[in-house]
């Protein structure tokens, strides 16, 4: 199989994503994709179709390859690199410039950036269309289960949602202070304790749940990142071996309430947007221990806790065995990845 050199400018068109003018963002509308993420919704959008991206600026994304979802409104933290069918794959690209470099075009001082004019310099090298779309329906395979496995936890996770809010409407709730029935420690871990497809869960104050080589704790618990430079605290369940960040608050009961580690993370996720509020810091948002030692928490009586924890937990439990499927699957796909891109594994 033979593989062509090209500059970028000679496969895609580029244009920078607008910023959205504030009368223009709605409730309900078409998404507004930052290229890290949806960010709110907008009366009309730019493109119809998923397209290629580059995201161009912010803090540590710049150079990620991405495709964007349908009908949405690209904002100017990105870059669309509009591909012609009749000469590029879009997914085949956006595979092939993720195993590159394209941080290494970031020209910005105070403000990590890519340019157009430094991605249409950008050199790479394909094959022919019909490889290209080979290549990319065997990666598209497993993204596509990862996708599937995704949503079907969404639906598994509003679900339990649900018996949840049935326990909120309830007026016989008893209202405890978090110092009183919940006691929090947090990880011992730096940030750089991270390995690739390492053997563990690793929770940081990040989105993404990381992984790493060693294990500190094998039990139930309830995780809430504890600084983030935009207040978006991730929080987490979890059951079984795991490490976590020094900054990462690792919650659970104390020893003589009975709480379902299912409920606190509803809890907790409810309060996200409260907390994000509440947390201290200029630079850096943090949330300090007396911040939630504060916060009051509403629980049902012993029969109600347990008969929660009976409905919810099959459903966690499929959770997770999905979590660990799409664990394997990111594995073997970025083991594969790398070998289709040098054209070790001819297809």
């Amino acid at each position: 199989m033979k593989w062509e050199k090209a500059l970028l400018k000679d496969l895609v068109i580029m244009r920078y994503g607008k910023m959205p003018n504030k009368e223009d963002i709605v409730d309900e509308g078409y998404p507004i994709y930052s290229g890290y993420r949806i960010t709110s919704y907008h009366k009309e959008y730019l493109y119809k179709e998923p397209q290629l991206i580059v995201v161009a600026r912010g803090v540590g994304g710049t150079g990620d390859v991405k495709i964007s979802p349908p009908f949405c409104y690209l904002t100017n933290l990105s870059i669309a690199l509009l591909t012609n069918d009749s000469i590029v794959n879009r997914y085949f690209l956006k595979y092939r410039l993720s195993v590159q470099n394209l941080r290494s075009l970031d020209s910005g001082a105070a403000q990590s950036q890519i340019t157009i004019g430094a991605l249409e310099q950008f050199e790479t090298t394909i094959p022919s269309l019909q490889s290209q779309c080979k290549i990319a329906s065997i990666l598209l395979a497993y993204d596509n289960l990862i996708e599937n496995n995704l949503k079907r936890i969404k639906l598994l996770e509003e679900k339990a949602r649900i018996e949840y809010l049935a326990i909120q409407k309830s007026e016989k709730l008893n209202i405890k202070k978090s110092f009183e029935v919940l006691q929090f420690t947090t990880g011992k871990l730096n940030s750089n304790a991270a390995v690739k497809n390492g053997l563990y869960p690793f929770f940081t104050c990040g989105q993404e749940i990381l992984r790493t080589n060693t294990f500190s704790l094998d039990e139930e618990v309830v995780l809430l990142g504890g600084n983030n430079a935009s207040a978006i605290y991730p929080v987490f369940y979890y059951k079984g071996k795991f490490d976590a960040y020094q900054r990462t608050y690792i919650i659970k009961p104390k020893p003589k309430f009975e709480i379902s580690f299912k409920y606190l993370y509803f809890f907790w996720e409810d309060k996200l947007d409260y907390l994000k509020n509440i947390s201290t810091g200029a630079a850096t948002k943090f949330l300090t221990l007396k911040i939630l030692n504060d916060i009051d928490i509403p629980l049902p009586n012993e029969n109600v806790m347990k008969e929660f924890e009976n409905l919810t937990a099959p459903i966690f439990n499929l959770k997770a065995i999905l979590s660990e499927q799409n664990t394997k699957l990111r594995e073997a796909r970025d083991i594969l990845l790398p070998r289709l891109m040098s054209g070790v594994i001819e297809v």
